[in-house]
């Protein structure tokens, strides 16, 4: 059984949360604001936050299991938030293969992966999208979900292919590579 729900969030300097009445769910939607930006999240019935001075805490209702569940998940999304209106998140790229690159151009990444055409990304609001070398390519923003999911758009234009590593995958990725096939010795 896990515990994340009642270990406290410590909000560094210039983060500051605000619970108000509403969202979603039309229960309580939490505001995070730091240096970086400021994001919100609809709460669910059953999940208390408590603003004591600079840590933050959650307290479940009752007992039932999917109440258990919504304590440790929105205290690790609202950590989250903390973390990206302070910190920031980002994703690093690499792009592999001969003729495989990109290019910035302006506001807008423009991707060369082997087809016919070239593939154009604008990155939303808050996030931006670096290109070192044409072959590295860093998402960065202080929203966790749209970082991974940029990333992840990015990577699915050419997924890495396990023959001869071409591709776009992520810095840290590990490619598991194949052999080609060997003709028989018969």
């Amino acid at each position: 059984m896990s515990r994340v729900g009642y270990s406290p969030i410590k909000l560094p300097n210039g983060v500051t949360v605000e619970v108000k009445d509403g969202g979603d769910f039309e229960y309580k939607e939490v505001f995070v604001t730091g240096p970086k930006g400021s994001l919100s999240r609809s709460i669910r019935r059953g999940v208390s936050i408590l603003i004591e001075g600079d840590t933050v805490k959650l307290e479940r209702d009752n007992e039932a299991k999917q109440t258990k569940s919504y304590h440790g998940l929105y205290r690790s999304l609202i950590e989250g938030m903390v973390t990206g209106v302070s910190e920031g998140y980002k994703k690093k790229l690499e792009i592999v293969g001969i003729g495989y690159r990109a290019e910035s151009n302006g506001n807008t990444v423009i991707f060369s992966v082997g087809y016919s055409h070239k593939i154009e990304l604008t990155p939303p609001e808050g996030i931006t999208i670096t290109v070192e070398d044409q072959t590295k390519v860093t998402v960065e923003g202080y929203d966790k979900q749209k970082v991974g999911e940029i990333a992840a758009k990015i990577r699915a234009y050419r997924k890495p292919e396990p023959y001869k590593g071409k591709g776009i995958k992520y810095a840290d990725e590990q490619i598991r590579r194949k052999s080609a096939k060997s003709a028989s010795a018969g």
